[in-house]
């Protein structure tokens, strides 16, 4: 019988331990050392798969244009980087229950000229039929396997020898050489880069659907996302209909991108166009104070995007300070410039700020449209519907100019607003005429102030 102990991994960074320590003596984390017992067949048989290879010099090194698989979805395509990428591992993760299962089944079924093996550890054929008959999608080339066991798996892929596997999910998946469970720190590391080798000596990308903790980062060691070549998050609330897929990595494409989806009842509808998700009642005769529409840039995309704050009287004695979907530091940051440039007292005052539609946003640009607005809901005024805001504040008080200025005039333009407020001297060499919408200029915040509410 093989010897078994103890051994203590690190599930930030991988690393192995004879005993228990508050921090892991490799990457410095704290309690994050966890308990496995592994056998010294395991250890034995993995040291036996390396394979020696020969140094090459890199002028000798051919490079070739990676061949690239259109997935059915265009949102999916530009998250990836214009498709999915042959011989390339690709990591899917997200909250129960969001639709990480749905976007995956509803593109490969929608594939007609590949071949596509799935491979179930958490549902049944029959669950996998029943979504497929929801999604209102059947497809012949679609092969399913219900297993867990790592070894069985690979025989599939060695007898079916398909163009597309899916593994769903890698946390479910256990090899038979490691005495842990499925899912611990060394079933997830092992089995991860035995697929990474399969996809990367047979050229066939493999999806791996992975699950989250509940601090909202992939389940498992962190090695799993460095030993694959991109990770989607898939994001948004389940009680409501819109979902965000970002890439936190890609080797193979731009880290900025994003795709937006809407939860219907056949399945995941793409939304081609998110600033009619973003912006609520644009045309409509009501004006609300509190909401300013600004245009953020996310990748090569511009859209545009509705602020809203409250501004009251401080119930308690220290006041509040609750911001959801942008960096609350520098919300702090924009109160201090409008108290100390622009003269408005808001120290006893509670502020709350929300960007609609559940996004996350780090772009400076939307600076002056969460000032405006702070400052709609501080004076009481509405911002008309068809003015939207750009630019980057400095704590002197001044508008700086913001990157990309004509792709957010262009996209302000198309939906139908009539008039908005750029940095001064950001529009240098462009022809402003060619604009239908009107663009106005300003440099300080008090000249933004004035246009928008005089």
């Amino acid at each position: 019988m093989a010897k078994v102990k103890s051994v203590w991994y690190c599930t930030e960074c991988g690393a192995d331990s004879p005993k228990w320590q508050g921090k892991c003596p490799a990457c410095g984390a704290w309690n994050t050392l966890v308990e496995e017992r592994v056998s010294v067949k395991a250890k034995n048989v993995a040291a036996s798969r390396h394979t020696k290879v020969s140094p090459v010099a890199v002028s000798d090194i051919v490079v070739s244009q990676e061949q690239r698989i259109k997935m059915p979805s265009q949102e999916l395509n530009r998250v990836l980087g214009g498709g999915l990428v042959a011989g390339s591992l690709v990591l899917i993760g997200g909250e129960p229950g969001i639709g990480k299962s749905t976007l995956v089944l509803q593109n490969i079924l929608s594939i007609k000229t590949k071949k596509v093996l799935y491979i179930s550890g958490e549902e049944s054929a029959s669950q996998l039929k029943m979504r497929a008959d929801r999604i209102g999608r059947a497809s012949d080339n679609v092969l399913i396997a219900c297993e867990t066991s790592l070894e069985n798996i690979l025989e599939h892929l060695e007898s079916v020898t398909p163009e597309i596997v899916i593994v769903d999910s890698i946390q479910t998946i256990a090899s038979d050489d490691i005495e842990s469970a499925a899912g611990s720190v060394s079933q997830v590391r092992e089995c991860s880069a035995r697929l990474l080798k399969y996809a990367k000596t047979s050229g066939v990308p493999v999806i791996l659907i992975g699950h989250i903790n509940k601090e909202g980062s992939i389940a498992g060691p962190k090695v799993l996302e460095h030993i694959v070549d991109a990770v989607l998050q898939f994001e948004g609330d389940q009680h409501y209909m819109y979902r965000i897929l970002r890439s936190i990595k890609n080797r193979f494409g731009s880290t900025s991108e994003l795709g937006i989806y809407e939860m219907c009842q056949r399945g995941l509808r793409e939304v081609s166009n998110p600033s009619e998700m973003l912006v609520n009642r644009i045309g409509d005769n009501e004006e609300l104070s509190g909401s300013a529409i600004g245009i953020t840039i996310e990748g090569m995309r511009p859209f545009l995007i509705e602020v809203q704050a409250l501004v009251s009287t401080a119930a308690y004695g220290t006041p509040q300070r609750s911001v959801t979907g942008f960096d609350a530091k520098r919300m702090n940051m924009l109160l201090a410039v409008l108290e100390k440039r622009v003269g408005f007292k808001l120290a006893q005052k509670d502020v709350f700020l929300n960007i609609a539609g559940g996004l996350k946003v780090n772009d400076t640009a939307l600076d002056l449209p969460v000032v405006s607005a702070i400052l709609s809901s501080n004076v009481d005024m509405s911002i008309p519907r068809d003015v939207c805001v750009t630019g980057e504040i400095g704590l002197s008080g001044e508008i700086r100019p913001v990157t990309r200025i004509e792709q957010r005039i262009s996209e302000a333009e198309k939906l139908g607003m009539g008039t908005i407020l750029v940095p001064k001297n950001n529009l240098k060499g462009i022809d402003k005429t060619r604009f239908k919408i009107d663009v106005r200029e300003v440099s300080k915040v008090e000249e933004a102030f004035r246009l928008l509410f005089s």
